[in-house]
Formats: structure tokens, C-alpha cells, sequence
């Protein structure tokens, strides 16, 4: 599902939802992507835009493009987990940062994290 904003760039949204669905699995290592037109029409993006966020996640290494078969999904399987680990602690600190803007400390925090677990 793309459910993009318009408080971010929509490209940045692209690229978090398609590193999402690269580091958990959806696509998996070596995978053929779908091409930009059909990721564009199902996220009712520009084309264009599509292609920015493709360029930034080749950039990245997430993503590779092979001259005959299109772009496919890295193999390298630790650059993979890493961008989960990354990730995953950008969302944490995010958490935490709100926690604390709403006056909780942190021991407050991750008993609500144990409760909702």
C-alpha cells in the first residue's frame, strides 16, 4: 500500500516504502523489481518521481541495475541487514524522542512497549 503524504518530498516516500519492502522480505535478494512505470502507476506517482527514488536507492546499493534484465534487488545480504538494523534504530530513536517530548522517561517508555507487545 502506498499511503504518501504531502508534509515529505514524495520521492523520500518512495524510497522509505521500497527499503521497507526490500529489507523485510517482500522483495527478496537478487529479485527482479517491477519496472518504474508500474511501480509509478500502482503508487500513482509520476514516472519521473519513480525513477529519482530508484536512482537514490541504486545509490544506496539496495538496488542494482543489470543492462538486460532491468533493476534487481542487491544479493549482498549484510548491506540488506544493515539498512534493517539502520532502520529499525531510526525508528526507535524517533519513538523514544516523542516519548520523551510527551514528558515519559525512558523506564515509562518501554513499559508501554512491554504493554503493547
Amino acid at each position: 500500500m502506498w499511503n504518501l503524504d504531502s508534509d515529505r518530498p514524495i520521492y523520500v516516500q518512495l524510497v522509505e516504502r521500497l527499503q521497507i519492502q526490500i529489507v523485510s522480505g517482500q522483495y527478496a535478494p537478487g529479485q527482479k523489481l517491477p519496472s518504474v512505470r508500474e511501480l509509478a502507476a500502482a503508487a500513482a506517482v509520476n514516472p519521473n518521481t519513480m525513477q529519482k527514488a530508484f536512482a537514490e536507492l541504486e545509490g544506496s546499493g539496495l538496488v542494482v541495475t543489470q543492462s538486460t534484465s532491468g533493476r534487481m534487488v542487491t544479493e549482498d545480504s549484510d548491506l540488506i541487514r544493515n539498512t534493517r538494523k539502520r532502520m529499525a534504530i531510526q525508528k526507535a530513536e524517533q519513538f523514544f524522542s516523542g516519548m520523551k517530548e510527551l514528558g515519559f522517561a525512558k523506564e515509562e517508555a518501554m513499559a508501554l512497549l512491554e504493554e503493547r507487545l
